[in-house]
């Protein structure tokens, strides 16, 4: 069965680094085992922290601002995944991006967001680009005005279905003003409701890893309702750690018709391997519902997880990517 043309799935790789794009990223775009990538504040932190092949370039650039340098870096890496990621978008502009992510510390002013994106996208200058901006109340103003100029978003830190539907509607409407192709994701985080919250299932002998699952799918429901075809859901944080799930598991769980998985390349390995190649059984919304309803039963309330882990997610990339800023001064 091929997922990408029977039911327009796909994955993506959710890692960015030098080396790794001029090796291993170009293999895994041939062999057709991506079809796309991500990037994020926290993910450019470790390649450039990690990586001998941003040194010389940072020495260059000491004269600038941490901000500067990082840009420079940063585009020139999204630059070259776009070019090769470009005969993918070419063939079908469904796929073949690479995102970038607007400053986190952004997150709560939708002008500043909205010059910072349409700023990234036109200094890197590919039309498979998707800027990333997060689901916060300014964050929707900016996605439908980007997406109305044309420029393709990537909607992330999505924890509940709340979020994926002021989302959908955000990108739904500015899509339709775009004279464009415009394209957009809605990434869905999922591992993290399993890792915060397994624990206190064990201990009331509820089933464990479930939950994440479970609610990225209705909020896969609540984006479908939109009946879009330019939006697809983007299942993220789709990484296992512990030893009590398959590594492939949050891939295997979530193969849904016109989605995307973004994934760490161990996990991507890991399903090559011996992950599941068939559409996965999706809950009704009903279904997902009751499910919520009887966590509730047992004082787990979804909604306040969903805040919880969005002020958290918020909070992580902001320190990361200040952190970010002041080692490459340094």
């Amino acid at each position: 069965m091929s997922l990408k043309q029977d039911i327009n799935y796909t994955i993506w790789c959710d890692f960015i680094e030098r080396d790794f794009l001029e090796g291993q990223f170009q293999d895994i775009i041939n062999d057709e085992t991506i079809h796309g990538a991500t990037s994020n504040p926290a993910i450019f932190a470790q390649s450039i922290s990690t990586s001998e092949a941003y040194v010389s370039t940072i020495s260059m650039l000491q004269a600038n601002t941490g901000k500067k340098i990082y840009e420079a870096l940063a585009i020139a890496d999204i630059k070259r995944a776009a070019q090769l990621l470009e005969p993918l978008y070419e063939e079908n502009n469904d796929d073949g991006f690479i995102s970038i992510e607007v400053d986190p510390s952004l997150c709560d002013d939708a002008n500043a967001t909205i010059e910072e994106g349409i700023r990234l996208y036109k200094a890197i200058g590919y039309n498979n680009v998707m800027i990333k901006v997060p689901a916060t109340d300014a964050g929707y103003i900016a996605m439908e005005e980007l997406t109305a100029a044309g420029i393709n978003v990537n909607a992330t830190l999505i924890f509940s279905s709340q979020q994926a539907q002021e989302c959908a509607k955000a990108l739904n409407e500015g899509i339709n003003k775009s004279e464009e192709n415009t394209k957009a994701v809605i990434s869905i985080f999922v591992s993290r409701f399993d890792r915060l919250c397994d624990p206190k299932f064990k201990d009331l002998n509820l089933d464990t890893g479930k939950l994440g699952i479970i609610n990225a799918t209705k909020c896969y429901h609540e984006i479908s309702k939109f009946q879009n075809n330019n939006i697809r859901t983007l299942f993220a944080s789709t990484g296992v750690k512990g030893n009590d799930l398959t590594p492939s598991y949050y891939i295997d769980e979530l193969i849904f018709p016109h989605s995307v998985n973004t994934a760490p390349l161990a996990t991507i390995e890991s399903w090559c391997k011996n992950g599941k190649n068939e559409p996965s059984i999706i809950l009704s919304e009903i279904e997902c519902n009751k499910y919520f309803d009887e966590c509730k039963i047992n004082n787990i309330d979804i909604n306040d997880i969903s805040q919880e882990l969005l002020k958290d997610g918020l909070s992580a990339f902001k320190v990361s990517f200040a952190k970010l800023l002041k080692d490459i001064k340094e």
